[in-house]
Parts: structure tokens; sequence; C-alpha cells
């Protein structure tokens, strides 16, 4: 499922990032990498923080959609 349907405060493993290449590269960047453990943050109109790797990244509805967990 993508990121946007997990709920705040649950780790998820990410099991792909989709997208563009240079969308792939952008978030693969950040730290969105196939195994990696995001954990969503809070969500706002569709827009998410997120712990990755531990860092907080924020990221919009629709590179939230590209990420499936």
């Amino acid at each position: 499922m993508p990121l946007t349907m997990v709920k705040a405060g649950e780790p998820s493993v990410i099991k792909k990032v989709g997208g563009k290449e240079e969308t792939k590269k952008f978030l693969e960047s950040l730290g969105f990498v196939v195994g990696g453990i995001v954990t969503v943050v809070s969500e706002i109109s569709g827009n998410m923080i997120v712990n990755i790797k531990e860092s907080r990244v924020a990221i919009n509805k629709e590179m939230a959609n590209k990420i499936l967990v």
C-alpha cells in the first residue's frame, strides 16, 4: 500500500519506490530505499512528515504515493 495510507506512529518497511528515474533518485537520496524503515510522524492535508534513517523529512502527497510499504 502507498505510504499515504499508513497511520502516524506505525513503522513500515519500504517495499518499492516508484516513479520516474529522477524521482526515484531524489527519494533514494533522502533515504527512501527498499528495506528501509519509515515512520509517519504527521499528515497535514496529504503532505507528510516522516522519520527515515533517524531524520525527519517532509514530502508531498504525490511523492508519498510513490513509496509502497
